[in-house]
């Protein structure tokens, strides 16, 4: 079976776009930068509006947690991505 010159040029095309995809990827863009390492930290609740808690943490990039029903002031330990706006409580404590 013999390839015609726009089937063979459509090949080429396709393995270097292929090829390109590939070295953006490894190089430029790696896919390790898409995980975030995560970090735990203790820290207070600043506000609660309306089922949404708001924490300030080390990173000072204010984080939101939904489903929050904690009051302000309680301390809490939260996990977020680095260099994200949210976290998650992992362990409220019980005092103040």
């Amino acid at each position: 079976m013999e390839l015609t010159d726009s089937q063979k040029y459509g090949a080429i095309f396709g393995g270097a776009f292929v090829a390109a995809g590939l070295v953006l990827s490894l190089l430029v863009f790696p896919f390790w930068n898409l995980i975030r390492e995560d970090v735990f930290e203790e820290t207070e609740i600043l506000s609660n509006v309306d089922g949404v808690c708001y924490v300030d943490t080390s990173d000072n990039i204010p984080k939101t947690i939904r489903n929050c029903d904690l009051q302000p002031g309680t301390l809490v330990t939260v996990k977020f991505g680095e260099g994200l706006a949210w976290a998650t409580i992992v362990n409220p404590d019980s005092g103040n």
